[in-house]
């Protein structure tokens, strides 16, 4: 039996940036704005902030205290609990996934932080804010392994050399591909609506008018040079989100042992996530419009697992950027279940009208709301209809299907491509289904869905020939029910 082991004494000052984070609106609700009611006394916001800090980092010491963990009898024990005393057990080979990763602090210490997840929830079943590498080998060794030790904290090395020993590198991303690789993902998007969505949360506290009114002369000097300052701030915007996945993707690595993958991230912020090879759900290889015309992928893990608080744990990734033609080459060797060289079935030509009047249906409203109101120069909206017919023709072009032994792989596009790979025996549901329209051309949709975190990933592909949504039923049938629509 092992003795209850506490965390590192720097968790303590982890779980008061955790709870300054949690209560960060209300605090800053106190902070900045002064109370404004006369007759209210100067000293109650000083006290008022006294008393929240003093709240925070008591009750931060007394959560490090009361929080104990140990192995026992096959199963990791928590107890936690400041008023009311929590007792967590689970089970060895209930672990879905054990995701280690190293933060700033954690690494000025030679720390990790330790989660473990079960089925898909709303949160981590274990966390370890703070404990030491050792321990973290330990404790993802012995987990892996499904041993049932009197003491797995005695046992040295030996369980870190054997699972080393079973381990081979399948993967590592390399710093030209990562540049490459952030480059092209489109982080720009997520960086400028993250910082518009920030500066609107103070849009109150910052004297906009005023600073444009200070600023009119220079804006009257003409439009060349608001253009050129525009430019010049994407660019910096588009460095820093560049620069940004490279830290956060560095150091890329793949390994493979005989029955868990294990991913490996980071320079800043280390990671190192631990997925069972059992509780892979399917593969989802995605191709945006920069990468696909250059050969380049992304390759993304299903699997049944990952919680909401930590988005990135629901959906992983396993090649951050690989070129099309090793991608078999790769998925042969870390998960040869799913590999497939099959070409994929297109859709029918005469479905190519149906994705064009899809298009339409979108585009004609707006374009007929932009004439209206914004003529004459709502004319130019007109422009849109070789786009709508250009995104038709993409979405058409990378529609499609195939069946390979036990593989389903339904590929289909929205703005990126995205191919789903299946295995039948993971496959919840298929579902078949026409349209009024579909049945005078005799087509169909088709889609499956499989476990992925705590939903589930849907693949569709619309306008499929009939007879083969009736391939793809009866190929399943044999497994599961379908549902038939």
């Amino acid at each position: 039996m092992s003795e209850p082991k506490r965390l590192h004494p720097i968790a303590v000052l982890l779980n008061i940036i955790k709870s300054i984070k949690e209560l960060v609106i209300p605090f800053l609700l106190v902070v900045v704005i002064p109370g404004k009611n006369e007759g209210i006394p100067g000293w109650i916001q000083p006290l008022v902030i006294s008393i929240i800090i003093l709240f925070i980092i008591g009750n931060a010491f007394l959560q490090w205290v009361r929080f104990t963990y140990r192995i026992e009898d096959g199963e990791f024990r928590i107890e936690s609990g400041v008023f009311v005393r929590k007792k967590r057990y689970i089970k060895f080979d209930r672990i879905h996934s054990i995701d280690i990763s190293e933060g700033i602090i954690q690494r000025i210490f030679s720390l990790v932080k330790l989660n473990i997840e079960t089925a898909g929830g709303s949160q981590a079943d274990a966390v370890l804010s703070a404990i030491s590498k050792s321990d973290a080998g330990r404790i993802n060794a012995f987990i892996s392994e499904g041993k049932n030790a009197n003491n797995p904290f005695d046992k040295d090395e030996v369980a870190d050399n054997e699972y080393a020993a079973k381990s081979s590198s399948v993967f590592k991303q390399t710093l030209p591909q990562l540049f490459v690789m952030a480059a092209t993902s489109g982080a720009v998007g997520v960086f400028l609506s993250g910082a518009i969505a920030f500066i609107s949360q103070f849009d109150e506290m910052i004297p906009f008018e005023r600073i444009f009114k200070d600023y009119e002369d220079f804006i009257e000097m003409g439009t060349i040079i608001l253009t050129v300052f525009a430019l010049l701030a994407l660019l910096v915007v588009y460095v820093l989100a560049t620069l940004s996945m490279v830290i956060k993707y560095a150091s890329f690595t793949v390994i493979k042992t005989d029955e868990e993958i294990v991913i490996s991230r980071g320079l800043l912020e280390k990671r190192q996530l631990t997925i069972p090879i059992h509780k892979i759900q399917g593969i989802r290889i995605m191709e945006n419009l920069i990468r696909k015309p250059l050969g380049l992928a992304t390759v993304y893990i299903e699997y049944a697992g990952g919680s909401m608080e930590d988005k990135e744990s629901l959906s992983i990734m396993l090649f951050p950027l690989i070129r099309k033609r090793h991608l078999h080459e790769k998925i042969l060797e870390i998960l040869p279940v799913y590999e497939t060289a099959s070409e994929m079935t297109p859709i029918p030509k005469r479905a190519l009208s149906r994705y064009v009047f899809r298009k339409f249906l979108y585009f004609i409203p707006i374009i007929g709301a932009l004439i209206w109101f914004f003529r004459p120069w709502g004319y130019l909206s007109l422009l849109l209809v070789p786009l709508a017919i250009f995104w038709a023709y993409m979405q058409y072009r990378d529609a499609g299907w195939s069946i390979e032994g036990n593989l389903l792989l339904l590929s289909s596009r929205f703005f990126s491509k995205q191919t789903l790979i299946m295995h039948r025996s993971r496959i919840q549901s298929i579902t078949y289904k026409k349209s009024w329209f579909q049945n005078r051309k005799e087509l169909a949709t088709i889609s499956a869905s499989i476990k992925s975190g705590i939903t589930s990933r849907v693949g569709m592909v619309a306008d499929v020939e009939e007879k083969d949504c009736l391939i793809i039923k009866s190929w399943y049938l044999p497994k599961k029910a379908v549902d038939s629509q």
